[in-house]
């Protein structure tokens, strides 16, 4: 049953959490600074389910659920998840709480050269995990107590804007999610039967942000009304933009990769657009951790679920190759879209969307490496895929990609990484 629950100073919520400020109200959703019964302070967030259809209530929590899940990446520049629990019916989650306001807001700011890296470093945890923020912009960076930089608001992480519109209970006109000033042209406007969500459109977004804290403007125009919103996207879209204002400023090499128009041709990674930061020596802590181990011998292979609707779900490559009847030569195994007509050895469940091929793509090994190539083989003929298969932020043709520990593989909505493991197993 929901029910309406907005809280006042002094309330206590779940009979945990003391209410000590009203942070904000949004479309959906409600956040408290609050304090628990040692002391501490954290962010309470709940979403306002009693103003929310119920048939959209279920889009709503997965997405609510996968902010939580990508607050629990352990990285320091991720506002962090601690806590989660209903009221009346309506979900919330406590947060790390971050005192001195947004990169817009706040006074605590020193260094823009660190608070670059750090949110850089904040998206590589992200991408390293197979997540897209999808939303950077000033106001979704938060700065701690120490100054520090820490990225938040991953709701609509990974999602294609084209999936990201919802119409309100009042049936009024859907909404883009996500803020124009700053999205890439693929986000505006998808090619037509592109479906995949890259790090490169967070790249773009962060050389919009740099150009805006560095002139007070956005780099395309204004945006104050539907006309200037129209002359804003053609800007966008053929790369003009107002590259004297920064001609003179160290940051002009690092914001023109970053605004490529062509998301093949711009930066592809964060670790090359920390590579042509100014000052790049200077010291970040990084304190994330590693997926890998190099000082062992892997003894397999597997593909973890990072995004989609079989979050954290694995898959062991080796038992594919070489499970069942005692086969000692590797065989290609294949992935697609769950479907009753189609075999594949890893089928993909899809039903929230139809953006996996019914046959996506195909992996072989080549002695002790692993070639991932978009399609399969039918019949005698090689088909690819409708929407393309990436790793990282490289397409893969049907010619194939050398797998490393660590890549994201990226098929639709659907993120995997592939993972070694040290343990031996024994196939049957």
């Amino acid at each position: 049953m929901v029910e309406r629950c907005s809280f006042s100073v002094g309330d206590l919520i779940d009979k945990k959490y003391r209410v000590l400020k009203n942070l904000g109200e949004g479309s959906f959703g409600l956040v408290y600074l609050v304090q628990d019964k040692q002391g501490k302070k954290y962010a309470l967030k709940m979403l306002k389910f009693w103003e929310v259809h119920p048939e959209i209530r279920n889009k709503l929590e997965m997405r609510f659920e996968m902010e939580y899940q990508t607050g629990l990446i352990n990285s320091p520049y991720l506002v962090q998840s601690y806590g989660r629990g209903w009221v009346s019916g309506n979900p919330y989650m406590i947060m790390e709480f971050c005192p001195n306001g947004d990169l817009n807001k706040s006074s605590n700011i020193k260094d823009l050269d660190v608070i670059a890296r750090q949110i850089l470093l904040g998206l590589k945890a992200l991408h390293e995990n197979g997540k897209v923020h999808r939303d950077l912009k000033p106001e979704n960076v938060l700065i701690k107590e120490d100054g520090s930089a820490a990225l938040s608001d991953f709701g609509i992480s990974g999602d294609r804007n084209k999936r990201l519109t919802e119409r309100n209970i009042m049936g009024k006109p859907t909404q883009l999610m996500g803020t124009y000033g700053f999205m890439p042209p693929e986000q505006v406007n998808p090619p037509s039967g592109d479906a995949t969500v890259l790090p490169t459109t967070d790249i773009f977004s962060f050389g919009v942000m740099m150009f805006l804290l560095l002139t007070g403007e956005l780099p395309f125009g204004k945006i104050s009304d539907q006309n200037e919103l129209v002359y804003y996207i053609k800007n966008v879209k053929s790369g003009n933009w107002n590259r004297r204002a920064i001609q003179d400023s160290p940051y002009y090499e690092v914001i023109t990769r970053c605004l490529e128009p062509d998301y093949k041709r711009r930066v592809q990674s964060v670790d090359e657009v920390l590579k042509l930061l100014p000052n790049s020596n200077k010291t970040v802590v990084i304190n994330q951790t590693s997926t890998t181990k190099p000082s062992q011998t892997p003894k397999g292979y597997m593909l973890r679920i990072m995004q989609g609707e079989e979050y954290g779900t694995t898959y062991d490559l080796m038992a594919y190759f070489y499970g069942g009847a005692h086969r000692s030569v590797p065989r290609a195994l294949t992935i697609g879209r769950q479907d009753n007509g189609t075999h594949n050895d890893i089928s993909i469940r899809e039903t929230q969307s139809c953006y996996i091929s019914r046959r996506h793509c195909t992996i072989e090994p080549d002695g002790n490496y692993f070639l991932i190539k978009d399609g399969q083989k039918v019949g005698y003929s090689w088909h690819r895929s409708t929407n393309g298969t990436y790793v990282n932020s490289t397409e893969v043709s049907e010619k194939g990609y050398y797998l490393a520990a660590g890549d994201i593989i990226t098929i639709g909505d659907v993120k995997m990484r592939f993972e070694p493991y040290f343990i031996e197993r024994h196939f049957t």
